[in-house]
């Protein structure tokens, strides 16, 4: 049985190694269950759908100019369940930015996934075609 001595009697340092170390255990198996819950979706539809995306997300080093100037994330290569999540609170109205609510208000949770998967592979080059 193992035995953990209790926290308040921990010095600040023993106590801030013991977190990281109970990070580094917790994280794969958190990340594990984010990619399985998350839905599969098909990056070859996906492409199809990207027309939208490209003129902000798929230009290196723009800047848009509303509603204020700030520098477009680059979106290729991020992570499926991750840019799946940032459309549906974009669409569900829990991300604030205007351009952006407007366009994932017009896709549906198919949509989300091809677009995310297309995305979210490895190795994918942002063009403008």
């Amino acid at each position: 049985m193992l035995r953990f001595r209790q926290t308040r009697n921990m010095n600040p340092k023993s106590l801030r190694t013991f977190v990281v170390a109970a990070s580094w255990l917790v994280a794969p198996m958190a990340a594990q269950g984010a990619d399985s819950a998350a839905p599969a979706g098909n990056a070859a539809e996906g492409a199809q759908k990207v027309q939208m995306c490209q003129g902000c997300h798929g230009i290196p080093g723009w800047r848009t100019a509303f509603p204020e100037v700030y520098s477009v994330p680059k979106i290729a290569g991020q992570h499926a369940a991750y840019l799946e999540k940032a459309l549906h609170e974009y669409r569900d109205g829990e991300r604030s930015h205007p351009s952006m609510r407007a366009i994932a208000a017009s896709l549906t949770d198919k949509d989300i996934a091809n677009l995310a998967a297309y995305y979210g592979q490895t190795g994918l080059a942002a063009t403008v075609r």
